[in-house]
C-alpha cells in the first residue's frame, strides 16, 4: 500500500460485533487479505476480550488475525511481542483506559512500529479508550452530564500522535460529555474537539480529511473564532464561559476537512459505497 492509504478508523464506542458489523466491516474491508492485530492493552483484565474481536472479524472474512497482549511496560520492548506486529496492515485497539496504552506502550519499539505500520499506509483503528489515544494530546477524565468549570477535574495527557491539531471524546452524547470536551478546546483553541457518539466512526484519510461512518453522530467543536473565554480569569469551580465557539453536528455521509475546519458532504459517487446504517 501507498502511503496516500493511510488510514485511521476512530470509534466512539459500543461498535456492533454480531450483527451488520458496519463499522468493523470497514476494518475488515481496509485490511483485505492481510494481517489484523487487535492489542488489548487498555483493557486491566482483558478475559475473553480478543476472542469477541477474532468471532467477529473470521466473520467478516479477515484470515490472518493476531492478538498482542501488554500487560507490563517491559512487554513492549521484547522480540517476541513486536514480532506479532511483523507484515501486519492494520492494528486495533480495544477500550479500556487510554493511559494504560500510552504508559504500557508510549516510546517503546511497539510503539514505533505501530507508527511505522502507519506511515506505511495501514490502517489504525480504535474504539473508546482507543479512539481517545489516537490524538496528539488525549482527553483522559473529566465529569460527565455537567457543565465544565474552571479548575474542574478534567485531565489531559499525551496520546499516541498518530492525529494532530484535535481532541477525540467518546461515548459523546450517551454519557453527556458536551461540557468537557467544550473546557477541553477552551483551555486550546488551537485543538479540534471530536466528540463521537457510540457506534459512530470517523474514517481519516490521509491524516487531515475524515467522513462519518455508523448510525450516531459526530460532534465537531471549533475554537478558532472563540473571542472570550474566562477559564485563565475566574476563581475555581466557576462555571466555563465562552464566546462564538463554533460546532458542526455530521451524521453518515458528511465529511470535514481539518485545514479548512469546513464540513461537507461526500460526493454521491462516494456515498452511494457507504454501507446502510446500523439499527438502533
Amino acid at each position: 500500500m501507498a502511503s496516500r492509504d493511510r488510514t485511521l478508523i476512530i470509534i466512539g464506542g459500543g461498535e456492533d460485533r454480531s450483527d451488520d458489523k458496519v463499522i468493523l466491516g470497514e476494518v475488515a474491508r481496509r485490511v483485505g487479505a492481510g494481517k489484523l492485530v487487535v492489542t488489548t492493552v487498555a483493557m486491566p483484565n482483558p478475559a475473553g476480550l480478543f476472542e469477541k474481536y477474532d468471532q467477529a472479524f473470521r466473520a467478516l472474512g479477515v484470515k490472518h488475525l493476531f492478538k498482542l497482549e501488554v500487560k507490563e511496560r517491559r512487554e513492549a520492548t521484547e522480540a517476541g511481542k513486536l514480532r506479532i506486529l511483523d507484515d501486519a496492515v492494520g492494528v486495533f485497539f480495544t477500550g479500556g483506559d487510554q493511559m494504560k496504552i500510552t504508559s504500557q506502550i508510549g516510546d517503546t519499539p511497539v510503539f514505533s512500529r505501530v507508527h511505522e505500520i502507519y506511515r506505511d499506509g495501514g490502517v489504525i483503528a480504535g474504539t473508546s479508550a482507543g479512539a481517545s489515544v489516537m490524538s496528539e494530546t488525549m482527553l483522559v477524565s473529566g465529569d460527565d452530564q455537567e457543565s465544565f468549570t474552571v479548575g474542574g477535574s478534567t485531565r489531559m495527557a499525551p496520546g499516541l500522535g498518530l492525529i494532530s491539531g484535535v481532541i477525540i471524546d467518546q461515548h459523546f452524547t450517551e454519557r453527556g460529555r458536551i461540557g468537557r470536551l467544550i473546557g477541553a478546546v477552551a483551555q486550546n483553541p488551537k485543538n479540534i474537539g471530536i466528540g463521537i457518539d457510540e457506534q459512530t466512526s470517523i474514517v481519516v484519510e490521509g491524516g487531515r480529511s475524515f467522513y462519518v461512518l455508523g448510525s450516531g453522530a459526530v460532534y465537531v467543536i471549533d475554537g478558532t473564532c472563540l473571542c472570550y473565554s474566562n477559564i485563565a480569569e475566574e476563581a475555581a469551580n466557576k462555571t466555563l464561559s465562552v464566546h462564538d465557539l463554533h460546532m458542526h453536528v455530521l451524521s453518515q455521509g458528511d465529511n470535514f476537512d481539518l485545514d479548512s475546519r469546513r464540513p461537507g458532504r461526500l460526493p454521491e459517487r462516494e456515498a452511494k459505497k457507504l454501507p446502510e446504517k446500523q439499527p438502533e
